[in-house]
């Protein structure tokens, strides 16, 4: 049986003045991004997010995805690595950082010495892809609601209450580390019972306010309340999620100018936008 990959996810952190973060790696005596294993379960985007911390100190968005890195690791396995462009949410001061075992100095350099200095081509052409797409983005997350009962299930009562099942309540929390790892300050529900619980726990973990849309639902969206809130969501410089179902999601994709994503149960699109245009987009399972 072959050896599974090694799955791994970083970031390519840049401040203003086109400086790139690095760190350097004393078991290796090399110079890369910040970057690591995915824990059990860990959805690459969050593992991100959460490696950028650990490795530097800072808390990052991450921005639009940059193509993967793959390459051969001990044990006849291949190492699979997700990278996103970040940017650091609040301040970008790495002064204070202890150096540990792991990593033993973090700094920021300016671009072309950033190229210079790291270790890897792999990395210098991550690099390289990285500095034309650097600027600054917000995303606006499409989500299709988590695993629902069933409509046959629920008979004639009223489908606006329809609640999640035990798996869908399991995506809801899983969605929380994801969400937070593009920043999400803004959540937009269908007021929907199933899309209400789909995003309630990242809004119970972050404070920020859950905005209920009856224009959002089933039964009241049109395409003109559609419109209102994405263009809304687009015109904005947070990140937001917008959560509803899947005969609304043709409608979402139609006001951000993109096709259908056709989202499973529990799925989400990640539009980044730049101004009002959009720069790159992302799906992903949460499984």
């Amino acid at each position: 049986m072959p050896a599974k990959d090694v799955l791994a996810a970083g970031a390519v952190v840049f401040r203003p003045g086109k400086r790139v973060l690095l760190v350097h790696r004393p078991r290796y005596d090399d110079w890369s991004f910040p970057k690591g294993k995915l824990d059990p379960g860990e959805h690459a985007a969050a593992a991100a997010a959460r490696e950028v911390t650990e490795e530097t100190g800072l808390h990052v968005r991450l921005g639009p995805p940059l193509a993967p890195q793959r390459y051969p690791v001990a044990g006849g396995r291949t190492k699979h690595v997700s990278y996103w462009i970040g940017r650091a949410v609040g301040s970008d001061d790495v002064s204070a950082y202890r150096p540990n075992d792991e990593i033993d100095a973090v700094e920021w350099l300016p671009y072309d010495e950033a190229m210079d200095r790291l270790s890897y081509e792999r990395d210098r052409a991550t690099l390289k892809e990285a500095g034309p797409r650097r600027r600054r983005t917000h995303a606006v997350v499409v989500l299709r609601h988590g695993r629902a009962r069933s409509r046959q299930g629920w008979g004639r009562k009223d489908d606006r209450r329809r609640p999640l099942v035990q798996p869908g309540r399991a995506q809801a929390e899983r969605l929380v580390p994801v969400l937070a790892a593009y920043d999400v300050t803004r959540v937009v529900t269908s007021s929907s019972a199933r899309c209400v619980e789909t995003v309630a726990p990242y809004a119970d973990t972050t404070g920020w306010r859950l905005e209920c849309e009856d224009g959002l639902s089933e039964e009241d969206a049109t395409a003109g309340s559609v419109l209102s809130v994405v263009d809304a969501l687009v015109a904005g410089d947070e990140s937001a999620v917008v959560c509803t179902h899947r005969p609304v999601l043709p409608s979402v994709f139609d006001a951000l100018g993109l096709p259908d994503a056709e989202l499973d149960l529990g799925a989400m699109a990640v539009v980044h936008l730049r101004r009002d245009t959009v720069v790159a987009t992302e799906v992903h399972r949460i499984d």
